[in-house]
């Protein structure tokens, strides 16, 4: 059943991974995070987003945004350091985004990345974790 629902998912080639759920574009700068596909179906309907600060310092493997469904409060584990430049204020007016579209409009946090970029998983390394 992993596999089907793996097979289903959206893991877009482009985007790096990590092994919370959380996918990095570091394609364009300042860097884009969200959730995954995965995470955001996992937790269900989403209806709040607690957001950093702009400006705030965040290291890799601190908790960067708390998504709160109606089965549960997670929090989202940055997996880069950096500084948030901008955060989506959308997702934080309408959390449901984040459901809809979590590699587009459904973004959370843009990042100006330091200089130690931490070992990502890829889409495939990502799709082999999910399927477990």
């Amino acid at each position: 059943m992993a596999q089907e629902q793996a097979d289903r998912l959206d893991i877009p080639k482009h985007l790096q991974y990590s092994e919370d759920h959380v996918w990095v574009d570091d394609s364009v700068e300042p860097a884009v995070i969200g959730i995954t596909e995965y995470a955001a179906e996992r937790m269900g309907d989403i209806v709040f987003v607690d957001l950093p600060q702009v400006d705030t310092h965040i290291e890799a493997g601190d908790e960067l945004v708390q998504l709160e469904s109606a089965k549960a409060v997670e929090p989202v584990i940055s997996p880069v350091a950096g500084t948030v430049k901008y955060v989506n204020r959308e997702a934080e007016d309408d959390a449901a985004i984040i459901n809809d579209d979590p590699y587009g409009e459904g973004w959370l946090v843009k990042i100006e990345l330091d200089d130690d970029m931490p070992e990502l998983l890829s889409a495939e390394e990502y799709a082999a974790i999910i399927t477990k």
